[in-house]
């Protein structure tokens, strides 16, 4: 599966200004099955949910879907989501057709107050591309292990994130430790730049095999892309089958 991975300066609160940015850093890409967006790719991570949330026909998932029709492939992503009077950090998978999977963030980054503004998540999801087994997470779900157990026999851990640069590190290390305890591939896409708060971000976009091995974009904006292989992680897996001893 070629993968691309677009990490860049979210504007604050700016959808518009958003879209036209990942629009020009997609600009050219060719033969790709999926992009990723980091966490609350068309906001930033603003917690002004009564100003910015969508609901899943609005104008930001119409725009994953015109990328998914101009590209011939799968957009993933987050958006903040209102559903009744609840609103959600949902991790939308899009095709030209329209959504297809959807994850919300079960671990809510009391930091930020992000649980006084949004429900969490309860479910753990299976997403189906091609004939990858893809398991969605969203940036603070990271830090807790348990959660991301490879029980579902899943292929690939895929987080977006908006993980800022003092804490930069623990990214870089649980992502690879989320790979090498799962014996499967990990994404994750990160933002750059400061946001409306103030926090800068570092990037670190990923890509890693079960073996820990890491592609990385560091701290400027741009795209990261790789073809990644299930036969060879299956074949890894096969040769070294720790996840067999794995007590529940």
């Amino acid at each position: 599966m070629h993968v691309t991975l677009v990490q860049y300066d979210v504007a604050w609160q700016d959808p518009s200004t958003n879209y036209g940015r990942v629009s020009e850093l997609l600009a050219g890409v060719t033969a790709t099955d999926l992009i990723v967006l980091p966490e609350m790719w068309s906001t930033g991570f603003s917690m002004d949910v009564e100003a910015l949330a969508e609901t899943e026909a609005g104008s930001t998932v119409r725009q994953m879907i015109a990328w998914a029709d101009e590209y011939h492939c799968q957009v993933t992503g987050t958006v903040i989501i209102k559903e009744g009077d609840k609103y959600y950090n949902r991790f939308l998978l899009v095709t030209s057709d329209g959504i297809v999977g959807r994850y919300d963030k079960r671990h809510l980054f009391s930091l930020a107050g992000e649980e006084e503004h949004f429900t969490a998540g309860t479910q753990k999801v299976i997403w189906e591309i091609s004939e990858w087994r893809v398991c969605p997470m969203v940036c603070y779900d990271l830090r807790f292990p348990v959660w991301s157990r490879n029980y579902e026999d899943y292929d690939l851990l895929l987080y977006a994130a908006s993980w800022p640069r003092m804490r930069h590190h623990a990214w870089q290390t649980l992502l690879q430790a989320r790979a090498i305890e799962n014996q499967c591939y990990v994404i994750g896409c990160n933002r750059t730049g400061k946001d409306g708060n103030g926090f800068p971000h570092k990037g670190g976009s990923a890509i890693i095999g079960p073996t820990g091995k890491a592609n990385r974009l560091e701290a400027d904006e741009g795209l990261l892309r790789d073809k990644i292989s299930r036969s060879s992680m299956l074949s890894f897996r096969k040769n070294f089958p720790f996840l067999g001893d794995m007590k529940s």
